[in-house]
């Protein structure tokens, strides 16, 4: 058996390690306050760039709030969608992820987040869906760029109807992503108004699923058109990722 070199450990991340901890399991809340830089130094035993670095790592995190000469200590910060929805942005637009992970992705969220959608819509839910679902047919005839933002808002109230913020945010940035990856396909579209008029029917489809409470239907719906859209930009031999969705 042979075992790969083991890289070392700086202290600053340990640093680092420790007080994530300590927010996580709660002993740190947000709010709370940090010892200063000369009491974290005692505390952990290592030199003031060894403090700075770990505070400049939590900052980048947003984890930490901490201005120059406050003798009070940095401040704790709670947790922010809006930095989830940065770290899960760099995540999908990184190198080692394809477009087919990504379409992959977005098939399991988005039938995940019809499937519950359908089970606990409100009255409320289905108004604002309707909505959208109106301002989308009004965009087939003013333009692409009002039909997007109605199909925007579409799946932003399928995904707040679920209840999870998780799920909001995971969609938002793979759908974004995935736009930007294949935005050359109305581009280079032979007819705009149909295919915009398919979608519009297709989004009638999922409205009625949901009205409906049929989650299996309205989940279905959602994988077959991501893959009847996106598919034909990834690789045949990469389908195979997909497919299995679709059963």
């Amino acid at each position: 058996m042979e075992f790969e070199p083991v890289a070392p450990v700086r202290a600053y991340q340990r640093v680092v390690e420790q007080i994530e901890e300590a927010v996580f399991s709660g002993r740190i809340k947000p709010g709370d306050r940090l010892p200063s830089e000369r009491e974290l130094m005692v505390q952990f035993d290592v030199g003031r760039s060894t403090v700075r670095e770990a505070l400049r790592v939590l900052q980048a995190a947003e984890m930490i709030r901490s201005r120059p000469g406050d003798p009070r200590g940095p401040e704790v910060l709670a947790a922010s969608p809006a930095a989830l929805h940065r770290s899960m942005h760099r995540l999908a637009r990184a190198d080692h992820i394809g477009l087919s992970e990504l379409l992959q992705f977005r098939m399991v969220l988005d039938g995940s987040a019809h499937l519950l959608a359908a089970q606990l819509r409100t009255d409320d839910h289905l108004a604002e869906l309707g909505a959208a679902l109106e301002a989308m047919g009004e965009g087939v005839s003013k333009g692409f760029a009002e039909f997007s933002h109605a199909d925007v808002t579409f799946h932003e109230a399928i995904a707040r109807a679920t209840g999870n913020p998780l799920l909001v945010i995971s969609g938002e940035v793979v759908r974004g992503v995935v736009l930007e990856l294949i935005e050359d396909k109305l581009e280079h579209a032979d007819d705009r108004t149909a295919l915009m008029r398919n979608w519009l029917a297709h989004h009638e489809e999922v409205l009625g699923a949901i009205r409906d409470s049929d989650g299996e239907r309205a989940s279905r719906l959602a994988k077959q058109a991501l893959y009847d859209n996106y598919a034909e930009y990834v690789p045949e031999e990469q389908r195979r990722l997909l497919r299995p969705l679709l059963a």
